[in-house]
């Protein structure tokens, strides 16, 4: 093998476009040696949905803060938009292959993960776990299609890393419930049609409803000016005095416990997103230092952006294997909470580490949307923020540690 110097390469005044997008699919501990076709299928389908419909317009969505509602209905169509949840009429979809589907997307936006974090991981597995038969039947299907878009109305504008204390109330009045409350950061929650609400009822304990976005009282505003997942809309909530039909309560929603089983599920998803956001930054911090000219020569041939490779090459390759194996316990039904928590808490660290080190490898051209690294820059933070905060994650794990709370 040669040590030499590359020779100075020639350049011009005019800039090359740099092609970033194309996946290396690296896996330098083989920790996805042996997935199942099944799996990988699902994987794939994803992929082909990102460089083909996702690419050419997400620099644009981003930028213009819009909500790609095509898009979202593509997913459906594509049948992935369900993350694992097992619904009547649709074939199989294990946790890896939801999982794989996550970390694809997210490699493509954040947003459009979101969109299916939101869909899938938060709406339809709340009605999965908690509905009744008929909600069932007549919610699981046309989310999972992407007809039509549910919410998960949780967080409160003064409740969000504590909203076991959330304060929306719902009141029993004769065979209806009256809610009223505040909800803050609900995704699709001005633009879709169902809403699943949680609220605390005469007993005290946290109950979950489904109330369609239409109705008298539920007043949506899409929030603005966000800098991080501006291809999906959150919105504020005012749920005021708010009548549904008793049919309305899940029945298996009877305690905040029930609450944090759906959040439990979707922790491991955010960690895949967030692998996902890594796998990206990767991608393209290689193809730019490898087409990237500067004093005559590709920054690859610099030994600090080797090293800088290598550095990220080495924490992808530990988060890989780490959510591997988390992954494996949860099929085997062996995952703890505490655990979940280690894999998000982990995975938004390290992508957000790595995110760092990209965008600041590709100097000026890492501000720039076109250019990928900006948008993942960004969008992890708030991934790093959302489904628990660093702070609840580590509280979580500190706990399990030493066997004492140290929750206010």
């Amino acid at each position: 093998m040669s040590n030499t110097r590359p020779a100075p390469v020639s350049q011009g005044t005019e800039e090359p476009e740099y092609e970033l997008w194309e996946p290396l699919d690296p896996d330098a501990a083989g920790v996805f040696r042996g997935v199942s076709s099944d799996d990988l299928a699902y994987r794939d389908r994803a992929r082909e949905f990102v460089q083909t419909e996702v690419r050419p317009v997400i620099a644009g969505i981003w930028d213009r803060a819009e909500y790609p509602l095509d898009l979202a209905r593509r997913l459906g169509e594509l049948d992935l938009l369900r993350d694992g949840i097992e619904v009547p009429g649709f074939p199989e979809q294990s946790l890896l292959a939801a999982s794989l589907t996550t970390m694809e997307l997210s490699r493509g936006d954040g947003s459009i993960a979101t969109i299916v974090g939101v869909q899938g991981g938060l709406a339809l597995r709340s009605i999965a776990l908690c509905g009744s038969d008929e909600q069932r039947d007549r919610w699981l299907e046309p989310l999972s299609r992407g007809t039509e878009l549910g919410a998960f109305a949780l967080t409160e504008p003064t409740h969000g890393s504590d909203s076991v204390s959330l304060e929306t109330r719902a009141d029993a009045d004769g065979d209806h419930y009256v809610i009223t409350g505040h909800k803050k950061w609900i995704g699709s929650g001005s633009v879709g049609q169902i809403a699943v609400v949680w609220a605390r009822g005469g007993d005290g304990q946290v109950q979950g409803f489904l109330v369609p976005q239409d109705s008298p009282g539920y007043r949506a505003s899409t929030i603005g000016g966000k800098v991080s997942l501006r291809g999906i809309w959150q919105a504020r909530i005012e749920l005021d005095g708010v009548r549904v039909p008793a049919s309305a309560r899940m029945p298996g929603a009877r305690s905040f416990k029930d609450t944090a089983r759906v959040l439990q599920a979707t922790r491991l998803g955010v960690a895949w997103g967030a692998l996902g956001q890594a796998t990206a930054v990767y991608e393209t911090a290689v193809h730019y230092a490898k087409q990237r000219v500067q004093f005559g020569r590709p920054l690859a041939a610099s030994q600090i952006v080797q090293a800088r490779l290598a550095e990220m090459l080495s924490q992808l390759t530990s988060l890989q294997s780490l959510l591997m194996q988390l992954t494996r316990a949860e099929e085997r039904g062996e995952l703890s909470g505490p655990a979940a928590s280690l894999g998000k808490y982990t995975a938004t660290r390290t992508a957000r580490d790595m995110a760092r080190n990209a965008r600041d490898l590709l100097g000026g051209n890492g501000i720039l949307l076109e250019n990928r690294v900006a948008r993942h820059f960004a969008d992890i933070e708030a991934l790093h923020t959302y489904e628990g905060t660093e702070t609840v994650q580590a509280l979580i794990i500190g706990r399990d540690i030493t066997g004492v709370s140290a929750f206010a």
